[in-house]
């Protein structure tokens, strides 16, 4: 059974996108690789997309190839797509994104999908719910099984436990979102490190 990490700095992004618009639909894609030894996928970087066009759009599809491009000269893979819902109760895995990840798997057949969990979001625990593909259909379901996700002996874990504390304190004290761009703000300041995001990950 395959398992999944996600690293301190693709928490933080995660976390960042949804903070900054929060009424709105954000959506990402994640970066990592699959270590073979251990069947483990390690989640290491955040690519945030959009906040405006989340539809199946010609910015969709320009920002994904880009996203795409940068994984590559890091050396890295698209292994999976995240999205926060405009409502905090929505916790749904829009078809958009079920369209997405199942684009991304024809590529990373371990890929992994994920939704905010808005009630969560502000609580200092890990505000993800994981989805997974059905066996051999194209339908995503969210990962019911125990124990549950992140925690002991979960198949999902943060390598950096206290990622979702911290990133309450970023986004409260230090207003760490703000200084957090996606593909959307790209397009309108083309100055904005979407990319990479190195503004707001010095802390």
């Amino acid at each position: 059974m395959v398992s999944y990490t996600i690293s301190h700095q693709a928490y933080l992004k995660i976390f960042f996108h949804a903070a900054k618009h929060p009424h709105l639909r954000v959506n990402g894609v994640l970066l990592g690789k699959l270590d073979s030894s251990s069947q483990r996928v390690l989640i290491e970087d955040v690519i945030p997309l959009l906040h405006h066009w989340t539809s199946l759009s010609a910015m969709m599809s320009i920002g994904l190839n880009l996203a795409q491009g940068h994984a590559e000269s890091l050396g890295l893979v698209l292994v999976g797509y995240y999205q926060a819902c405009e409502r905090l109760d929505d916790t749904a895995l829009a078809p958009v994104g079920e369209k997405v990840a199942e684009e991304l798997r024809q590529q990373f057949k371990e890929v992994i999908a994920f939704v905010i969990d808005g009630d969560k979001l502000g609580s200092g625990g890990p505000a993800l719910i994981p989805y997974l593909p059905l066996a051999s259909t194209s339908s995503w379901r969210p990962y019911t099984a125990q124990p549950p996700p992140f925690s002991s002996g979960s198949q999902f874990s943060l390598a950096t436990p206290d990622s979702p504390s911290q990133a309450v304190t970023l986004v409260r004290d230090a207003q760490m979102h703000q200084k957090f761009g996606d593909f959307d703000d790209h397009l309108e300041d083309v100055t904005i490190d979407w990319l990479r995001n190195k503004a707001c990950m010095s802390e």
